[in-house]
């Protein structure tokens, strides 16, 4: 009997015994492509930089409390990492994961306008159907209903807008461009709603990851909002948890969309899953005002800037930047798309096929014509992750895509190695489980 506390207490999970590429590998043996595992895996399972970065990092020195000592690894890692970031980004808070990384984004802002005089700045918007992670700040900040229901007494009093989900919620009668403007203008309604004074940040991921299904904002949103948050005053926090660190086609997902954030969290690729790790950037602005205030960031955890994490971390931005890989994500992933569309273009069941790079949705429906999705009574989310599993394909499928309740799509977010002859391994394992669901 297991003592372990699993994610669901009824599943019969396998053991993961090995890895080998794109593949994991059960205790009995048995091989599973993955192409769910949250976006981590960007480098594969038996990486040899990483692996022995990690290695020799241990053998150096393997912890040494933030609050006495920096390591080399952090040091290099924090000039690698803002050496290719957007805008005017300057400084990397190292945290331990995703919901470290929203967490620390949100408080830093906080602090920010007690050290510039603003203490009146406290709201945070965020957008529905987002998510940000599991703390009670960063879920606060997410607008699944499904994930925030039964911690909603807890939680912080945040606001939301609609998310930029076009195949869902564009009429048709609208343009893309004008959709996305029209949506985005909700912010400067509910800055206004709630006081310009009064609001700190707003949070979005550039391309919604597990709530929605890799759903990127049309063209044009994003410089909409930028120009809003400009206007007035408001920090824009961009996660980047799932979709950064070149999963998207660069290595900041945001350079897509040609604008640059005030603050940035990064996390799951950026350790690639050798190690956990995650990170917070701010502007040398935001930096200044508490170095010239207090000077002292009142946040910490004991594992901030580990120095194993960061050299695990600094040999896959490594790996990534000098193997140009983000772009290699970009090329596959245009090879992913093209071989869907091809399997399920015309699917019955199949309402949209999204994402950029490796990092794609595919969106079921019980009617394409009309976009209904399944009675969330089948299950059906759950019954493909079953059935890809079968086949020996690990994929994300997640229910409540539309609402939090309504709304079924699969997430799939394959290492950047991956080949063709993985493509169509993927694709034909995925058409097998759907036939046995659907």
């Amino acid at each position: 009997m297991s003592h372990v506390f699993p994610r669901h207490t009824k599943s019969d999970l396998p053991i993961a015994a090995g890895g080998e590429g794109c593949y994991l590998i059960d205790a009995q043996g048995k091989r599973y492509l993955d192409c769910g595992d949250a976006a981590v895996s960007c480098l594969g399972h038996s990486n040899p930089a990483v692996i022995r970065a990690v290695q020799d990092q241990v053998e150096q020195i393997a912890f040494a409390h933030s609050g006495f000592m920096t390591s080399e690894p952090a040091e290099a890692l924090a000039d690698l990492l803002i050496q290719h970031a957007p805008g005017d980004l300057d400084r990397v808070y190292f945290v331990s994961g995703g919901s470290e990384a929203t967490e620390a984004a949100i408080k830093l802002a906080r602090q920010y306008f007690l050290e510039t005089g603003q203490p009146e700045r406290r709201h945070v918007i965020a957008r529905k159907q987002s998510y940000h992670g599991n703390t009670l700040g960063a879920l606060s900040a997410g607008g699944n209903a499904w994930r925030r229901a039964q911690f909603a007494p807890m939680l912080i009093e945040m606001t939301h807008i609609s998310a930029c989900y076009e195949y869902a919620e564009k009429p048709e009668s609208e343009g893309s461009f004008d959709y996305g403007q029209r949506v985005a203008n909700e912010l400067e309604a509910e800055i206004l709603r709630l006081g310009p004074d009064t609001v700190m940040a707003f949070m979005a991921e550039p391309v919604v990851g597990a709530t929605l299904g890799a759903v990127p904002a049309v063209e044009g949103y994003f410089k909409r909002i930028r120009e809003i948050c400009n206007q007035y005053g408001v920090l824009l926090i961009l996660d980047e948890v799932m979709c950064g660190m070149g999963r998207t086609g660069h290595l900041f997902a945001c350079d897509h969309d040609d604008v640059a954030p005030d603050i940035l969290c990064i996390a799951k690729g950026l350790g690639a899953g050798y190690q956990p790790i995650g990170a917070m950037l701010c502007t040398g602005a935001i930096y200044d005002a508490i170095r010239d205030g207090s000077g002292f960031f009142q946040h910490g955890h004991t594992y901030i800037g580990h120095p194993v994490a960061t050299a695990a971390a600094l040999a896959v931005v490594r790996e990534l930047t000098e193997r140009d890989l983000p772009a290699r994500a970009g090329v596959m992933g245009d090879k992913v798309h093209s071989a869907l569309e091809a399997a399920f273009g015309q699917h019955p069941n199949v309402g949209d096929l999204r994402g950029r790079g490796l990092f794609r949705g595919i969106e079921l429906v019980s009617d394409r014509g009309t976009k209904a999705p399944f009675d969330p009574s089948l299950g059906i989310a759950g019954k493909v992750k079953k059935a890809a599993m079968a086949e020996g394909l690990i994929c994300y499928p997640m229910a409540g895509t539309r609402d939090g309740r309504n709304g079924d799509h699969i997430l799939l977010a394959p290492p950047f190695i991956i080949g063709d002859a993985q493509i169509d391994e993927l694709v034909s394992k995925l058409e097998r489980a759907l036939s046995a669901v659907i």
